[in-house]
């Protein structure tokens, strides 16, 4: 596998973040006739965005090692608390939090929350982006062995 896949992957799943979050919804809100429509359509973006971190985050689990390896990669030691870590607030903010903010059940709480929960993914994912990048991220690995 290409040492670049990676860092395409966590560049794909922190631009998305990116794009949707910062940029489309904030602009659906500002030229859509209603905040119930935007809010609406935002629903929708934000959980097709959740299903693109998990796939995301899924395939960096995959290429963490190499195809017979026990080790990871130098770039999979040191970002896989944040691929798990934005799997997981992708997951919660997707099943959590987006059902109460479409219910409207305290919107303000949950709204609060739900943003807080995306800029975190997206410093997770901004994270593994750059361990990604990193000189050395994809040395190759050592395998020691059981008399070491």
């Amino acid at each position: 596998m290409s040492h670049r896949f990676p860092a395409l992957v966590a560049a794909l799943w922190w631009g998305s973040l990116t794009t949707i979050g910062f940029l489309v919804v904030p602009m659906l809100f500002a030229h859509l006739p209603s905040p119930t429509m935007a809010g609406n359509v935002a629903a929708k973006l934000f959980a097709a965005q959740t299903w693109v971190a998990v796939v995301c985050c899924v395939v960096l689990l995959l290429v963490s090692r190499p195809r017979h390896g026990l080790a990871q990669y130098p770039w999979a030691r040191a970002a896989m608390l944040f691929v798990l870590g934005g799997l997981l607030l992708a997951l919660l903010n997707q099943f959590g939090v987006a059902p109460r903010i479409v219910a409207r059940q305290d919107l303000r709480l949950w709204h609060s929350v739900g943003t807080v929960m995306y800029a975190a993914q997206w410093g997770c994912a901004l994270a593994v982006l750059w361990q990604t990048l990193r000189p050395g991220a994809h040395a190759a690995v050592e395998e020691r062995s059981a008399g070491d």
